[in-house]
């Protein structure tokens, strides 16, 4: 069994950790990091966990951590992971880092857009950006893995294929995603109260979203060229979800198929991205509770433009259910170990 820990356990991303790792057929968690439940039992803090989780929250020692265990799931805030991590760490066990200390490659672009220093700079390019069906081979072997924020999964999943193989402008982009209020974590914050989201949606974060350079970094890769994006998100009242829609020009007249062509190109293998049937736009609500993604597009022949859609749960594909479909490839497991709850409904 791969023994698993968890700094930051008591958070919505940690707790999805440990439901998904307790119904792993060969991980189990031996260490329920905590800072502000440490010797409090797990199941007091979850409910859901009793007579499930008997273990006690411990604090966050990374150094007697990384000798007790094979993996560590880093479900914290920006900069702790990156202040946490060192070469005998890295030499003792593998990392895989929820936060965005180790996604952007360019350590100024981090910190411009995060507003904190970062701590450990040497190991940002060694890390792997854990986007799985794109860096599947990168993870593979790897030290450090940087797991993808949630928006970013979306996004990147629902136009990569296009900008890939060129069909879109990669200057043209524009997303418009939407989130539930779990993806601003457990934190007490005034605007997250129900008072406050309920019956309501916002925009926030407008030109200055964090996800943006995330966004932008990866798919430049793609384009092979610099990429520029509009990103902007908006809170809704749901617990749970991730929708985008994204447009872009396209750089040539296509059809329907030959578009679908080149989804299934990418994703016709992959178990957690499902490409819809013609005209079916994704919803928040057939992915809710799983580590499927939804994807599908439509051509505005008028315009010129194509529309990108996605929808993911942000705590499972988006956060913890990446995670650990993250530690299978680092361990050589099957890559849906863990994985394979279907979506709840209602």
């Amino acid at each position: 069994m791969i023994k698993v820990g968890i700094i930051g356990s008591t958070g919505y991303a940690g707790v999805e950790i440990v439901r998904l790792i307790t119904q792993h057929p060969e991980a189990e968690v031996v260490w329920y990091g905590s800072r502000s439940y440490v010797d409090q039992k797990y199941a007091e803090v979850f409910r859901n966990m009793f007579e499930i989780v008997d273990a006690k929250c411990l604090e966050d020692n990374m150094d007697e951590l990384a000798d007790a265990v094979d993996v560590i799931f880093t479900a914290t805030p920006q900069g702790l992971c990156g202040s946490l991590v060192n070469e005998e760490i890295l030499n003792k066990v593998k990392i895989v880092d929820l936060s965005a200390d180790f996604r952007i490659k360019d350590v100024a672009t981090y910190e411009k857009w995060y507003g904190i220093t970062h701590q450990s700079p040497q190991f940002i390019e060694e890390a792997v950006y854990g986007l799985c069906e794109i860096n599947r081979e990168k993870t593979k072997g790897a030290r450090l893995v940087a797991n993808p924020g949630c928006y970013t999964t979306c996004s990147i999943l629902s136009i990569y294929p296009l900008v890939k193989e060129g069909l879109i402008d990669p200057k043209s982009i524009i997303v418009d995603a939407k989130s539930g209020t779990s993806g601003a974590g457990r934190g007490a914050k005034v605007p997250n109260l129900f008072c406050e989201v309920n019956e309501n949606i916002k925009a926030y974060g407008v030109t200055s979203h964090r996800h943006t350079p995330e966004i932008e970094e990866q798919l430049g890769y793609a384009a092979g060229e610099e990429v520029l994006i509009n990103f902007t998100p908006h809170l809704v009242p749901m617990q749970r979800g991730i929708l985008v829609t994204a447009y872009a020009n396209l750089t040539k007249d296509v059809t329907y198929d030959e578009v679908k062509a080149v989804y299934d190109k990418y994703y016709a293998k992959e178990q957690f991205v499902r490409v819809l049937d013609k005209d079916v736009c994704p919803e928040t609500r057939w992915v809710e509770g799983s580590n499927y993604v939804d994807v599908n597009f439509k051509i505005d022949e008028r315009t010129g433009r194509i529309i990108m859609m996605g929808a993911l749960d942000n705590l499972i594909k988006g956060a913890a259910g990446q995670a650990v479909q993250n530690m299978n490839i680092l361990f050589g497991l099957e890559e849906n170990a863990g994985l394979q709850q279907i979506p709840m409904f209602p």
